[in-house]
């Protein structure tokens, strides 16, 4: 029986890739250095920015990259007016509320642009848990945001599914034994798959997944059924 859903946020959600790699070449330009995109694939994308800070400048004193952690973050938001929402989440959120499953959000986003994004999407109110990696006991690609959201909805990994967009995420969940559908907006299908996802989409219209969420709706409405 399904009972609740985790999302991720960046890449799952919304579609901010393009607007992070923007923040993080502003950024790395402000500090002497030039990225591409392969750079930025290889040392930046899913991870915490002061792994990824520490892994590029590794002798930088611990303030200064905080203080370079912190004007990434604020070039983000002052661009994230511009985000929107992956195609067909809002259906697929009207489907999690009719079968009232519980639904959280498990990221490695800083708190400040997890909650700008949801106030943006108009979904402050809509997750019963928010989970941040940085309060976990580790970040992505730990399984530990995962099961700290697991235990704040008081689920089990049996009963849940998970949406994730990267390599990181998808070990996140898997590693917490959840069944992980990929969104592949910033990466291939197969290299999702290749990564722990049983199933990869493009968007949330993907017939693949609605097929699928039907066939969890018919279990979930025959047990309640029965369970009367």
């Amino acid at each position: 029986m399904l009972s609740a859903i985790l999302f991720d946020l960046d890449g799952t959600l919304v579609n901010t890739e393009p607007l992070h790699y923007k923040a993080w070449y502003e950024t790395f330009i402000n500090y002497g250095l030039e990225i591409d995109e392969e750079f930025y694939t290889k040392y930046v994308t899913g991870g915490l920015n002061s792994q990824v800070i520490q892994n590029v400048f590794p002798y930088m004193p611990h303030e200064e990259r905080e203080k370079f952690a912190e004007q990434k973050e604020n070039c983000f938001r002052q661009l994230a007016v511009e985000i929107k929402p992956v195609d067909g989440l809002y259906e697929l959120l009207t489907w999690v509320e009719k079968f009232e499953i519980k639904r959280g959000v498990v990221t490695n986003a800083p708190r400040k642009n997890a909650l700008l994004m949801l106030e943006i999407l108009g979904l402050e109110k809509f997750f019963d848990v928010v989970v941040l990696g940085e309060e976990a006991l580790a970040a992505k690609p730990d399984p530990a945001p995962y099961r700290l959201a697991l235990d704040c909805l008081g689920m089990i990994p049996e009963s849940t599914i998970a949406f994730e967009d990267s390599f990181t995420g998808i070990s996140s969940s898997v590693g917490a034994g959840i069944y992980t559908i990929g969104v592949a907006s910033t990466q291939s299908p197969d290299y999702l798959c290749k990564a722990g996802a049983k199933i990869s989409i493009s968007d949330f219209n993907s017939k693949l997944l609605w097929d699928l969420l039907d066939s969890f709706s018919r279990v979930n409405t025959h047990l309640n059924t029965v369970l009367g």
